[in-house]
């Protein structure tokens, strides 16, 4: 197991799911990584909290008692919330599972699962939430624009190719503590894939050389990974 970029921060998960049992055992999962998890057990329960309260994710079942997890995900949307949603239902066929896209959900997820597939879809879908941090941050004698995705040395951009500034941006996200290298591939390629993680290492050595002479060091902690240190 290994922490992703940028969700190292906690988030307010709301679970809709009417399987106690089920619910335990993800709230617990979940929290155990740091983030607050509400357990909703009926679909008018959620709607009520999502309506009020709001969240950062939600895990929504969609064959719940008073209201159906469709319903829900549709009067969310109608709302004008785009705050991410994975659906988790037994209904796996082609036909449920698009239904369930088109009503607006981001990921969708069969029973049963393994947690961890449930976890990396989770730390997949935090990474879409929008950016709450300041626009420009500043690195030293650079500065790294969030809006346009831009590092920014003297006034002008550093060329960075797409795959080196997702490695770049998952560092910073991170910024001061180690992110490991299967981390850094499902930044750069998707949860699963099965890219080796040499590629990284030809990443990382090509940041360094555009960021030598500036005051951001990629520092690596063997066997463990890479850390982004800067003023």
């Amino acid at each position: 197991m290994h922490e992703a970029c940028g969700v190292w921060e906690k988030l307010r998960i709301a679970l809709v799911e009417d399987n106690e049992a089920l619910a335990k055992g993800v709230a617990y999962r979940l929290r155990d990584q740091g983030h607050a998890v509400d357990i909703l057990p009926d679909g008018l329960t959620a709607d009520d909290y999502l309506r009020q309260d709001g969240a950062d994710l939600v895990i929504l079942d969609i064959s719940l008692p008073e209201l159906d997890g469709l319903s829900v995900l549709k009067s969310l949307r109608a709302r004008g919330d785009g705050t991410p949603v994975l659906l988790l239902t037994a209904r796996t066929a082609m036909p449920d599972r698009v239904k369930g896209l088109d009503a607006g959900a981001d990921d969708y997820l069969g029973k049963p699962f393994e947690m961890e597939e449930l976890e990396a879809r989770v730390r997949a879908l935090a990474r879409r939430r929008p950016d709450t941090v300041r626009e420009v941050e500043s690195l030293g004698d650079l500065s790294f624009d969030h809006g346009a995705r831009q590092v920014i040395s003297d006034g002008a951009p550093l060329e960075l190719p797409r795959r080196e500034l997702a490695v770049f941006e998952c560092l910073l996200e991170s910024r001061g503590r180690i992110v490991t290298k299967s981390a850094l591939l499902d930044r750069v390629y998707g949860v699963g894939s099965e890219t080796e993680d040499r590629v990284i290492e030809v990443y990382i050595s090509r940041l360094r050389k555009k960021l030598s002479g500036h005051d951001v060091t990629i520092r690596t902690a063997r066997g463990l990974g890479y850390m982004l240190d800067a003023p």
